[in-house]
């Protein structure tokens, strides 16, 4: 766990020796994100069973590959509605049959188009790293479709306040040809660009929430997956809605954005680009707020991320000094990772590479969902890059 407060305590002092700059060194900002995307594509299999599932499908495509059978006969047909994905399978197939080269050029890719989202809309690279890691980073471990579908989508923000609804609706195709959630960030084009009175956000903010108590978001799931012809991981999310709990922690985190966001609500700036930023996080506050009641749902949020981050950090530097403010908004982003750390706890850590042979003793996940044995015993006993 301490690699991992390391990491943390780096971009701290990186911020606090350069948050009375003008100008931010855009090359420690690069060399940052290309740390965090080895650290994270190196990883042994780290956060969860949704690598395994991943793994083993381009497992499954690269067989195709090397006995020239037909794709349309492969696991990777199923994800066939979401064929952005289903092509850079097949692409990267070629390349390599290794599930861990796979997963480190996808982790790659996802942090090359976050890098740059976070150039284009933010200036202040270290504060902005900062809000990254609270929010999105350990979830960059585990989720890799759904995460490379939303880092596609973050690059359509720029269009909204730009106007150009054909690039906008281009780059969102992309996205939902990754994952079909991206269809959620659909709606940002068509909110008017305006600053809403704080009442009427409120409003809305607690309609959503009693919407969200409600069996409307289930059948919404339900109707969604008819749509895209995805029924079957649809009718899961609407059953697993329907048995989840009420989500405290995101009633905790609505209420915490918003009042954040209400108490600078006068300071954020009026031109189209921050007003954006503003609305976009207050569609980040109402997604978590309509689904209250799915595990699942929440992350539909993160394609709203982009905004939270935009925003608060755009509130940050409105300071020429530290203040509480930034103070705040600093002790905010700690907590939300040590929370997530911790929740986490051995799907983490210890940090382990795939670089040694083996796995980590006592992993859950590994126990349960390890398909090919002899990974444990040869990292790299299907090919790393094939020969010409």
């Amino acid at each position: 766990m301490l690699l991992y407060f390391l990491i943390f305590g780096v971009v701290i002092a990186w911020y606090l020796s350069t948050y009375n700059k003008k100008k931010k060194d855009i090359r420690l900002f690069s060399f940052f994100l290309l740390f965090l995307a080895l650290f994270v594509g190196l990883s042994d299999m780290l956060g969860g069973y949704d690598r395994y599932i991943y793994a083993e499908l381009f497992d499954s495509t690269a067989d195709t590959t090397d006995f020239g059978g037909s794709y349309l006969n492969s696991a990777i047909i199923g994800y066939e509605k979401e064929f952005g994905y289903v092509l850079l399978n097949i692409l990267l197939s070629h390349v390599t049959a290794n599930r861990y080269i796979f997963i480190l050029v996808l982790t790659c890719i996802i942090y090359i188009l976050i890098f740059f989202s976070i150039r284009e809309y933010i200036s202040d690279y270290p504060f902005a790293c900062i809000l990254f890691l609270g929010l999105m980073f350990f979830f960059t471990f585990t989720y890799l479709r759904e995460v490379i579908g939303m880092s596609v989508a973050w690059l359509s923000l720029k269009y909204i306040y730009q106007r150009n609804l054909k690039k906008f609706l281009l780059v969102m195709l992309f996205a939902f040809s990754f994952h079909n959630s991206a269809i959620i960030f659909l709606p940002m084009y068509f909110i008017p660009i305006r600053k809403y009175k704080m009442s009427h956000v409120a409003i809305i903010m607690a309609f959503l929430f009693v919407i969200g108590l409600s069996s409307v978001p289930a059948a919404l799931f339900l109707q969604f997956g008819e749509l895209a012809a995805s029924e079957e991981r649809v009718l899961y999310y609407a059953q697993e809605y329907e048995s989840s709990g009420f989500r405290i922690e995101y009633l905790l985190e609505v209420f915490v954005f918003l009042a954040i966001i209400f108490i600078h609500y006068r300071h954020i700036p009026d031109d189209r680009k921050h007003l954006v930023f503003l609305n976009c996080s207050l569609m980040f506050c109402g997604v978590l707020l309509f689904f209250i009641r799915s595990s699942s749902g929440g992350r539909l949020g993160w394609y709203y991320m982009i905004g939270v981050i935009a925003l608060f950090t755009e509130i940050a530097t409105q300071h020429k000094t530290l203040n509480k403010t930034n103070l705040g908004l600093l002790a905010l982003s700690c907590l939300l990772y040590v929370r997530i750390l911790w929740s986490w706890g051995g799907y983490l850590y210890p940090y382990k590479t795939f670089l040694t042979d083996g796995f980590r003793e006592g992993d859950r996940i590994h126990d349960r969902f390890e398909y090919d044995d002899y990974y444990d015993v040869d990292k790299f006993y299907r090919p790393v890059f094939r020969l010409k």
